[in-house]
């Protein structure tokens, strides 16, 4: 399901019209985004939980010609789900 499909489906559900649909999950997201940002999680109860990790400096290779590369230290975005989302897929 892609963004496009997303809103259809909230519109739907909502009973409401794409547009606003559109301005619905666009906040939403941004919320998250906002929250991952600030370093805080957000909690979804019965969704799932989303947090901010630390992923360390290391070495890699470039593929390509075997070089050695340095990678940085990075914040990266990380995606618990909760136990309801997992019992509802099995």
């Amino acid at each position: 399901m892609n963004k496009t499909e997303l809103i259809d489906h909230i519109a739907k559900q909502a009973d409401i019209s794409k547009a606003a649909a559109g301005r619905a999950l666009d906040a939403v997201v941004g919320g998250i985004r906002a929250a991952l940002k600030k370093g805080n999680s957000v909690t979804l109860v019965g969704f799932g939980t989303f947090t901010v990790a630390r992923r360390a400096a290391r070495t890699g290779r470039n593929p390509r010609t075997g070089a050695t590369i340095k990678i940085k230290a990075a914040r990266v975005p990380k995606f618990r789900p909760g136990k309801a989302l997992k019992d509802s897929l099995n």
